[in-house]
């Protein structure tokens, strides 16, 4: 995984604030910035690339900062920042919205809308967590998504407080291009796909949360919370052989011909996503340099593939080719 570290310390006083300022506005999003401490601004921030996700851990003194419209008219990546706060307090102004959080709380805020922001520490500095990704991979329709932003999060619990702790893990617990462990690290490269796959699940739980018991009144959302809800369980679960439209259903307190119901509005089958969703993950794990060693029946086996000849007809009729076939050209690239 590629980590850059940086710091104003090295930097004569006058410079400080300008560079923080450049080189926010490449690792994250331009925006337009302010300080009372800008004379001598002491800052640093850990930035770790997954491909699809950067992970930036920050602490920098207190500041205003604002993205105005000219600024995304100019240049707007479309991207949703999940935001961990660690220490201090954050404001932000956005999509109609005037949101305060704290330590512990998460936040998500939108590249393509305006937002006036601002920091406050009583120790002269702001912790927080940055994790920064295409919406796309938001697995939320776009009118679900809005309803997130700008709204404080609760991580005392449940998907939450699971959220909170891996982004925590993710920021102290990697390794350095040259192999170095940092912070007792345990990660490298090869992991990078695999973090942001679960880094996304736990934001998808957490948000399903969140819209449960903020839209109690609208039905849609109720009926989209339970889906993320599923989805999650589903995810937990495709390992076990015995996951079925049955076994989803008395886990959620619903019929099973309520949740045919359910994934039929998303253009699904229950025991089609069941099976795509486990071919998906045997085809990671396929590709994986680390796995190569593994026989194949055992990798359909670990996601729930009972029986050998069955799986290697469904992924040929998803891929093209067999799995053998697949993990040789993959791991040739």
């Amino acid at each position: 995984m590629d980590v850059q570290h940086f710091t104003t310390d090295a930097l004569d006083r006058a410079d400080r604030f300008g560079w923080w300022h450049d080189m926010t506005a490449t690792a994250l999003i331009p925006t337009v910035m302010r300080s009372e401490y800008a004379d001598d601004f002491h800052a640093e921030a850990h930035v770790l690339d997954l491909g699809a996700v950067q992970v930036t851990a920050l602490r920098y003194p207190p500041l205003t900062t604002a993205r105005t419209p000219r600024l995304i008219s100019r240049s707007d990546p479309g991207y949703y920042q999940l935001s961990l706060t660690l220490s201090g307090d954050m404001w932000i102004s956005q999509a109609g919205r005037d949101t305060t959080v704290g330590p512990g709380d998460l936040m998500i805020y939108d590249s393509s809308l305006p937002f006036l922001g601002g920091t406050r520490s009583e120790d002269g500095r702001l912790g927080h967590i940055v994790a920064q990704f295409p919406k796309a991979l938001l697995p939320l329709p776009a009118r679900e998504a809005e309803r997130l932003v700008a709204l404080r999060m609760a991580s005392e619990s449940g998907f939450g407080a699971m959220l909170a702790q891996f982004l925590v893990r993710l920021a102290t617990d990697w390794r350095s291009p040259q192999g170095e462990a940092q912070g007792g690290a345990s990660f490298d490269a090869t992991d990078a796909p695999r973090l942001t796959r679960v880094l996304l699940d736990l934001l998808a739980g957490t948000a399903g949360r969140h819209l449960d018991a903020t839209g109690a009144q609208e039905p849609e959302s109720r009926r989209r919370a339970l889906f993320l809800r599923i989805q999650e369980f589903v995810r937990l679960r495709l390992a076990d052989p015995g996951l079925s439209p049955q076994t989803i259903a008395a886990a959620h307190h619903i019929s099973v011909r309520y949740l045919h119901r359910l994934c039929q509005e998303h253009g699904i089958t229950v025991s089609g996503w069941i099976r795509d969703r486990r071919l998906e993950q045997t085809r990671h794990d396929l590709a994986d340099p680390a796995q190569r060693l593994t026989p194949v029946h055992d990798i359909a086996a670990r996601w729930g593939f009972r029986h050998h000849a069955a799986f290697s007809r469904a992924f040929r009729t998803a891929y093209g080719c067999t799995p053998t076939e697949y993990r040789e050209c993959a791991l040739r690239q």
